[in-house]
């Protein structure tokens, strides 16, 4: 009995490790995979075509994302737009709230040129204690002279007396050009009327004379 199953088992044995099996395992192998892969290729082959609804659902949902790009687009435009406005019209008023008073401070500066050339006009040797009149009418004028250019500043009103300053097209107004002994060519060598700015902005150009090279 014994020997019956050593014989068998070296049989069984021989007929796994035959060249014949081994070399028809790869083309068993092929086989198989060539089986399984026609099989998937039956399953997609078999999937069905969408029907007629869900073409249309479909179209409708791609339509649906097209129309909402399109609407969030144009809500980011109207966005924008409306943000440029609010900018524009916040600077149109604080434009208005600072130039507001142009046209007015206009009017004033020639109230201002006035009691300048009061002033200057009164001889400083003849304002003593002696003539009361003339000096209590001076002294009026120079208090009045300084209140009003207290009430300029105090609005945003600057004088500009560009006396021995660089020429500035954008600030003074050059009525002549002359050579002027002592000073740089270029320069502001007599100022005819002082001018003003209302804050940063000219109001009012000086009228100078601007030296020239000798």
């Amino acid at each position: 009995m014994a020997s019956w199953c050593v014989r068998a088992v070296r049989q069984s044995y021989s007929f796994v490790a035959s060249p014949a099996l081994i070399r028809g395992s790869p083309r068993l192998l092929c086989m198989a995979t060539q089986q399984k892969n026609g099989h998937g290729s039956e399953e997609e082959a078999e999937k069905p075509e969408p029907s007629p609804t869900e073409k249309s659902l479909m179209e409708e949902k791609t339509q649906l994302e097209d129309q909402l790009k399109d609407m969030t687009e144009k809500y980011k435009r109207a966005l924008a737009d409306t943000e440029n406005l609010r900018t524009r019209t916040q600077k149109m008023i604080e434009d208005a709230k600072l130039y507001g008073i142009q046209s007015f401070c206009k009017d004033l500066l020639e109230v201002a040129d006035i009691l300048e050339k009061a002033t200057e006009s009164v001889p400083k040797e003849e304002v003593t204690s002696q003539n009361p009149h003339l000096k209590n009418l001076y002294d009026g004028l120079v208090m009045t002279e300084v209140q009003i250019q207290k009430v300029f500043t105090k609005h945003g009103l600057i004088k500009l007396n560009p006396d021995g300053q660089k020429f500035d097209p954008y600030e003074h107004e050059a009525l002549f050009h002359a050579p002027v002994e002592g000073k740089e060519p270029g320069t502001v060598a007599v100022v005819t009327k002082v001018g003003y700015k209302l804050h940063g902005r000219t109001l009012r150009p000086a009228l100078v004379g601007v030296a020239k090279a000798l």
